[in-house]
């Protein structure tokens, strides 16, 4: 299942997300987008423990002497009544003078001290002479040890001088919590596999739904066949990790692709499954998610189901019930009615079977009234499946920010079972299912900044700061299901600067800086810095140039060097290697990156209307969408039609995208190239007017009902207007809005007014355009007339190469007036009476060349 019905289009430098190969069969998951965009605070706030730190937090601890440590430094005298868990106490040091340890397995005594009748239920007492564990059932009593290792063991490892003398008395809340991978992309190692399964155990998490959607044997075309012997035996090797960790190994399968609703494939199906079961699977899930065509026949799903639960399930004897994902798996286009799917097998489908849905959309919060409206058509508590935190709709981003948005008034009633869809990075995912594992086990005491904290530093606890520091900046996705970030960050507008806020701001981005080398050492899991590493490459460089970018402000608001000023601005601009290279592993979305870009692009605005004189047309993207005053509406001004602003959510009646032209002024021609490209694209207005206005209110049409067009050029009178935009009208496409190129009188060489020699003399344009934003590379020779009357040219470059760039000045013969070489950024020529033409000769980026 996808956490979008469709991938999200990002930049085109970054990962442009587009349909995955596993959804190459035609089933068109962008048709179905409609992520909410607004951001949510965290509830909670961090707690101090005393040092007493469980997960998943105890319904009921009561600590009876609270000054008063039980040494365990000469080991324990265990007794396993069962003998049941040698396997589980490798952690702890045996001694027979050590303190007693009792470990047993009964129902009515845990149930006696107070435990709910729940399996996975324990109580745990901790005197000064003995310690006891009494699970209801045996994996109650196993976690009963995984809370006394978290007594004893601090998170880098190391013991403690003393247990607590306490006793809890504790259970699960829902009897499904767990994982399920499902995601789109690279499906997890067989190592991190293993590591995950421990990590679940060690916090009581039980269920493991194995359901890759790029596994081959799980979907369409091979879901009959069996798996490769060497795949086989990882999977048996999964299932024992799981035993071990008292984890369900819950094998999917995904057959509605290409399933026949005939004998044949029910017979092909029934085989896969003693084919799983013969590999040590007890517990099966059928998911008919993402697909199309016959498959989707919620009749033939339920009669299905129903027969496999009676000639398999109920036959077999020792397997558990079923796991069904329906095709309306969420409320955006489920079928409320009594006609509906979900109705259908609330009346027909066996009540053993449980049913996964993930909310009012496909990356939801998890609330009492989504579940209400479930439940009510499925007539049983739904299993919620959370897409979080799950990334294949936006694979540039790793989220490492609190787990929340989960309802914590919610009981078993209400939902039989959570399971997270993780990212395809297993473990830097383990920070959120920290998280899950600990709502799922005490929803009422669930605090999710508080969990955060511990989840940090349980995961990386010798470098718990530089790991927090990384985290909080790398939580938001930018669009779609969004998640809170930077919350402890003040950012400001240069016009809003501030010396003190500058200097704060300052000295988080030196621990940006400094926080990937700190988790480079600290961090002890190679594998979650393998994970990280590309994000912490940028993360570094995210640090260092927003620290230039303050040191810049500072130059800028002086004013004293202009020279200096643009040769420090000119350095901490952003490649278009840079650029791509963070936009494939971004963090910083939501504070960090924007603060750069904007006070960059505001410094040089200020700059270049001062070199100018004056206040030249500068393109602002407006429109409806919630991201429309961000900095990725820059894409549609930077000439290339490659790159592109998005929507981030689906469109809707009334959605429009445009550009604010900063003043009232005649507009003659406007070009705009709609969609991620012109050929097939999705995500593009199909019907659409272009209207303009010079108040931002009052709007007037200059072209109507236009139907399914990527390219749309206007010409003719000049209109007075500040405002031009893309308006939608009627539609049933649902998907994002994406604009490649929103051009506004653009320049021509017929129209600039001098004379250009160049390679290509349209793109030199741009160094003539007074737009910072647009820049020509010349690599050989650049020509151009001298207006009469031009005193000097000031020229905005990047660096020149070592050579420099070579200026000849030429009187109207042809003949040699002046020349130069440039070595630095920032130049300043003054120009000879009869010069009537210059040429620049040299490889240099230019920015501008501006006319005095």
């Amino acid at each position: 299942m996808k956490c979008t019905k469709s991938l999200a289009a990002c930049l085109t430098t970054m990962l442009v997300c587009g349909n995955l190969a596993a959804q190459d069969t035609g089933f068109d998951l962008s048709s179905q987008r409609s992520e909410k965009q607004y951001v949510t605070a965290i509830p909670g706030k961090k707690i101090d423990h005393k040092g007493i730190v469980i997960n998943p937090t105890p319904q009921v601890m009561d600590i009876t002497q609270k000054d008063m440590l039980v040494s365990f430094q000469r080991g324990f005298n265990v007794k396993d009544k069962k003998g049941k868990f040698a396997h589980a106490l490798e952690f702890l040091k045996t001694a027979k003078d050590g303190i007693k340890l009792t470990i047993d397995i009964n129902a009515k005594k845990a149930e006696k001290n107070g435990v709910k009748p729940v399996s996975g239920a324990y109580t745990l007492t901790i005197d000064a002479d003995q310690i006891n564990i009494t699970g209801y059932d045996e994996r109650g009593a196993f976690y009963g040890i995984q809370t006394l290792r978290q007594l004893m063991l601090n998170p880098d490892g190391t013991e403690k001088k003393g247990l607590p003398v306490l006793k809890i008395t504790d259970w699960p809340d829902l009897p499904n919590r767990g994982v399920v991978e499902g995601f789109y992309g690279t499906p997890w190692s067989h190592q991190v596999r293993l590591s995950l399964i421990d990590f679940w155990g060690k916090n009581k998490m039980n269920t493991y739904l194995y359901g890759p959607k790029d596994d081959p044997y799980h979907s369409s075309p091979n879901w009959r066949l069996p798996y490769p012997e060497d795949e086989a035996q990882q999977i048996s090797e999964l299932i024992e990790a799981c035993k071990r960790n008292y984890v369900d190994f819950v094998w999917a399968i995904h057959p509605g692709k290409d399933i026949k609703w005939n004998e044949e494939d029910y017979n092909n199906l029934v085989h896969k499954f003693n084919l799983m079961y013969d590999l040590g699977v007890r517990s099966f899930a059928i998911f008919f998610d993402d697909i199309e065509g016959e498959g989707t026949n919620p009749v033939k799903q339920t009669e299905l189901l129903n027969r496999l639960t009676k000639e398999f399930v109920e036959a077999k004897g020792d397997v558990e019930s079923l796991t069904m994902c329906p095709t309306d798996y969420s409320r955006l286009w489920a079928n409320p009615t009594e006609r509906g799917s979900l109705a259908i097998f609330g009346r027909t489908l066996d009540p053993s079977i449980k049913i996964f849905y993930t909310g009012d959309v496909v990356c939801s919060d998890l609330t009492k009234e989504t579940m209400d409206w479930l439940n009510s058509r499925i007539k049983r508590p739904g299993y919620y499946w959370w897409n979080y935190p799950v990334t294949d709709y936006a694979r540039q981003y790793v989220l490492q920010g609190p787990t929340y948005g989960l309802d914590t008034s919610l009981t078993e009633k209400d939902l039989c079972g959570l399971v997270s869809n993780p990212m395809e990075y297993g473990e830097a995912s383990k920070l959120a299912l920290y998280g899950v594992a600990d709502y799922a086990w005490n929803i009422k005491a669930y605090n999710p900044m508080d969990n955060w904290e511990r989840g940090m530093e349980n995961l990386m606890p010798k470098a718990k700061e530089a790991y927090r520091t990384f985290a909080i900046h790398s939580g938001d996705t930018e669009t779609g299901y969004r998640r809170d970030e930077s919350w402890e960050t003040t950012t400001f507008k240069l016009s809003d600067w501030n010396d003190a806020e500058a200097q704060e701001l300052w000295n988080e981005f030196d621990r940006v800086e400094k926080a990937p080398a700190a988790i480079e050492q600290g961090c002890a899991n190679a594998e979650l810095l393998k994970e990280l590493k590309p994000w912490l490459d940028e993360f570094n460089k995210l640090g260092t140039r927003g620290k230039r970018a303050i040191e810049l402000g500072r130059i800028y608001r002086e004013g004293k060097d202009d020279a200096k000023f643009w040769n420090q601005y000119v350095q901490n601009l952003m490649t278009p290697e840079g650029r791509a290279a963070y936009e494939a592993h971004k963090s910083g979305t939501m504070k960090l990156q924007p603060f750069y870009d904007n006070i960059m692009d505001d410094m040089g605005e200020g700059f270049l209307i001062k070199m100018v004189g004056y206040k030249p047309q500068m393109y602002k993207g407006v429109g409806s969408f919630r991201n429309a005053g961000t900095t990725l509406t820059k894409l549609m001004f930077d000439n290339d039609s490659t790159t592109f602003y998005t929507s981030g959510i689906s469109q809707k009646k009334n959605d429009w995208i445009g550009v604010d032209l900063g003043s009232v002024m005649d507009v003659k021609e406007i070009n705009i190239l709609q969609g991620r490209n012109s050929v097939d694209d999705v995500d593009y207005f199909d019907h659409v007017a272009l209207q303009y206005s010079a108040d931002g209110q009052n709007w007037t049409t200059l072209m109507d009902d236009m139907q399914k067009q990527y390219i749309i050029n206007w010409k003719g009178e000049p209109v007075q207007a500040r405002y031009v935009r893309l308006y939608r009208l009627d539609s049933k496409k649902q998907n994002y809005a994406a604009v490649r190129t929103f051009d506004v009188n653009p320049l021509r060489l017929d129209n600039i007014g001098f004379a250009i020699e160049a390679a290509d003399a349209q793109k030199a344009l741009y160094a003539f355009d007074k737009r910072l934003a647009t820049t020509y590379t010349n690599e050989g020779t650049l020509s151009f007339e001298v207006v009469p009357g031009t005193k000097s040219y000031t020229l905005l470059m990047g660096q020149p190469t070592a050579n420099g760039v070579s200026v000849t000045m030429l009187d109207k013969n042809g003949q040699k007036v002046g020349g130069a070489i440039l070595s630095t950024p920032f130049e300043q020529l003054e120009v000879p009476e009869n010069a009537a033409k210059i040429q620049l000769n040299g490889t240099v980026e230019i920015f501008e060349i501006i006319a005095k």
